[in-house]
């Protein structure tokens, strides 16, 4: 909005020559979405204390957790909207990857939405029942799909898989990309999800993750640096992606504020599913889906984790960890929860800065 407001007027006002520069906006979109965060954030708390809208906790779970019962959820509307509406108000409106990445993050968010309102509703931390929950996440994400197949038709988009450190295997998927962009969303919305178990925890692994896309994003949308590091530069609208990541950052750091430990604020499935769904979003539209992997390592850890319990409890009875997700486990091993989230974020920081050298590794 701004953009189209002020940018017009720069042959008038040269100094508004600078809502050119996607640096520049960037930039603002942050420092909107953080200051956003930090003043939104105690009104929304209050009011989520007023409705009695507090966090119900799983009683299988770590007995320490009990203390938390009653805190404030739904926190993830305060990381939607200091995401969102800096990048509405920063991005050039006429992207249409940017009401791909928009509408899609709205979209999970409100699935998270409704199941963090039925577990309020329910006294239960049942919400919306899986298959239901699937269901929807799957709807979405055919619809991400969908939209970037159309553009791949306008010649605007690319649905050719590319593998990090092999420049030249680059198979063309057709159609059947629809099929992979749900795998990759479905995948990344639960991933975020299950990490959410700790105060900090996924906003922080979050917010590393972000910062490593903003640059990805960024380069990728570049064509000088996306030429010398041979990234797969398919569309002149990547780098307006750049200001998405941004508020994404900002919004995250804002909301870290009130959610560090101990928090004041949980961010819910309608943060978590919102997140998740971003990230993948962002993965696809700049052609770094097996990047991301590297990007969100720590989510792959705690998915992985999950899966690993599962699959040995129903084979063999054992569990391999104490408890799952993984950090749940290494609470139960006698650390605390604020070392557990230090050095879970020292890791999310090596995979996003080993993600980086994948830019010239190929």
């Amino acid at each position: 909005m701004l953009f189209h407001l002020l940018y017009p007027l720069h042959d008038a006002i040269p100094v508004l020559n600078v809502f050119r520069y996607i640096t520049f906006r960037t930039a603002g979109a942050s420092v909107t979405a953080l200051v956003l965060s930090l003043i939104l954030g105690p009104v929304l708390i209050r009011r989520l204390r007023e409705f009695q809208i507090g966090q119900v906790i799983r009683q299988e779970g770590p007995q320490t957790h009990r203390a938390k019962a009653g805190t404030p959820t739904m926190g993830g509307l305060l990381i939607m909207s200091a995401s969102l509406v800096p990048t509405l108000l920063w991005a050039d409106l006429r992207n249409a990857y940017i009401w791909i990445a928009v509408i899609a993050t709205a979209g999970f968010g409100f699935v998270g939405f409704l199941d963090d309102y039925l577990k309020i509703v329910r006294r239960s931390h049942h919400g919306l029942r899986p298959r239901y929950k699937m269901a929807w996440q799957i709807v979405i994400s055919v619809g991400v799909g969908v939209a970037l197949l159309a553009l791949a038709r306008a010649d605007l988009y690319n649905t050719r898989l590319v593998f990090p450190f092999f420049k030249r295997v680059i198979p063309e998927l057709g159609p059947f990309y629809v099929l992979f962009a749900v795998l990759v969303l479905v995948s990344w919305t639960n991933a975020v999800n299950l990490t959410d178990g700790l105060d900090g925890l996924a906003i922080s692994v979050f917010a590393v993750a972000a910062a490593a896309l903003t640059a990805l994003t960024y380069v990728s949308g570049h064509r000088v640096f996306a030429e010398y590091l041979q990234l797969p530069r398919f569309s002149p609208l990547t780098g307006e992606l750049t200001i998405f990541c941004g508020s994404l950052v900002g919004a995250s750091l804002g909301f870290l504020w009130y959610n560090s430990y101990p928090a004041d604020i949980f961010m819910g499935d309608v943060g978590s599913l919102a997140l998740g769904g971003a990230l993948g979003t962002i993965a696809l539209l700049i052609k770094q889906e097996f990047v991301l992997v590297l990007v969100g390592g720590v989510f792959v850890l705690e998915a992985l984790s999950v899966v690993i319990q599962v699959t040995s409890f129903k084979l063999t009875g054992q569990r391999v960890f104490r408890m799952a997700p993984i950090h749940h486990h290494f609470e139960l091993v006698g650390w605390s929860e604020p070392k557990v989230i230090a050095r879970f974020v020292i890791i999310a920081i090596i995979f996003a800065l080993f993600s980086l050298t994948t830019l010239k590794l190929r």
